[in-house]
């Protein structure tokens, strides 16, 4: 059975998300157009904004899942991460807490979608 190798996430804009995403990751997208663009994150794997169904990705719209960064070290990396973040001005959701997995934060997008960051499990 394959595993998923595309990661999608709804925007209003992509040209604002794009910028988004990748100052807030420190990477460039693959391929880029006026209704999707895709980032690579492994090999094989796409992490995608698409404006398909952007009547969907407003601020308002409660949200069902997250996108995931687990970064290596200690909880010490997961607060300096969001140091960084906070400096670069993201919105802020949930500051760091300790949870079952570890350390962690949540942030928002523009349009409303959660990003955790947790240490890798």
């Amino acid at each position: 059975m394959s595993a998923p190798n595309l990661f999608l996430i709804q925007v209003q804009d992509t040209r604002a998300a794009t910028t988004f995403y990748s100052e807030l990751f420190e990477i460039e997208p693959v391929f880029t157009s006026p209704r999707y663009v895709a980032f690579p994150v492994a090999p094989g794997v796409l992490f995608a904004l698409w404006t398909g169904r952007n009547e969907h990705a407003v601020p308002g719209t409660p949200r069902t899942s997250e996108v995931g960064l687990m970064v290596p070290g200690s909880e010490t990396a997961v607060d300096e991460l969001f140091e960084a973040w906070t400096a670069k001005g993201v919105t802020v959701v949930e500051p760091p807490y300790d949870d079952v997995f570890g350390r962690t934060f949540v942030v928002a997008d523009p349009d409303g979608n959660l990003i955790r960051v947790s240490p890798v499990d």
